[in-house]
């Protein structure tokens, strides 16, 4: 039997708690721990139901969800937190993934992702909807001219974060440069890497490049 994953929902509004908690209840291994209605005792709920997921709106009473977040990282808690907003601002999406949060779904798209979602974070992974990774990809490919930006790679074996972290090598970006750019750790983009090169059968930053190059992701 799969361990239990704990869930605590925060949110301002008790009818999307009470559907997330009918939707999550269908998973077997999912257990709905707690609830918050406002931002100022989610930390110490979440701490009290010792949940392994946060699912945390950004819009709270009497202390946001950035202010959360902020409480968590300083507190370098275990929890990990999935942002589930309605707000798909560029700057509330890199500020929250400053603050180690870990996935941001829109509300809009959460019946469809937030199942996925919480087993990829629980797993060590980062989950971000399609909407929102075409917002942060094109936070810094809008004013690089090196970058084609009409071009989709139809290969099932990447995921698209490592089709990004490809297109970053090969323009020459550091890892610490990368990590800044997508909001991930240097080891995590090491470990993209590693995956990357291993499924491709490419043995250096050379032949990533040549990848590239052959996708038509960069302009030569």
């Amino acid at each position: 039997m799969r361990p239990k994953i704990r869930i605590h929902l925060a949110d301002d509004h008790q009818v999307l708690i009470d559907g997330l908690t009918n939707l999550l209840h269908t998973v077997e291994n999912f257990e709905v721990v707690g609830s918050s209605l406002n931002g100022s005792t989610v930390y110490d709920d979440v701490i009290q139901n010792n949940a392994d997921i946060l699912i945390l709106d950004i819009s709270m009473p009497e202390k946001d969800g950035i202010k959360v977040l902020q409480e968590f990282h300083e507190q370098s808690s275990q929890c990990k937190i999935i942002i589930l907003s309605s707000y798909d601002d560029l700057k509330i999406i890199k500020e929250v993934m400053k603050l180690n949060a870990k996935g941001y779904l829109t509300k809009k798209c959460a019946g469809e992702n937030i199942i996925e979602a919480i087993h990829a974070v629980y797993q060590g992974q980062e989950y971000f909807s399609d909407a929102v990774r075409e917002k942060i990809f094109n936070s810094f490919t809008q004013n690089n001219p090196k970058l084609n930006k009409n071009t989709s790679v139809e290969n099932p074996i990447l995921s698209p974060r490592e089709i990004e972290i490809i297109t970053l090598i090969s323009l020459e970006y550091s890892g610490k440069e990368i990590s800044e750019k997508l909001f991930i750790s240097i080891n995590t983009v090491e470990t993209h890497r590693k995956n990357i090169m291993k499924k491709l059968q490419i043995k250096n930053t050379i032949g990533l490049v040549k990848y590239a190059l052959k996708n038509n992701l960069i302009k030569q």
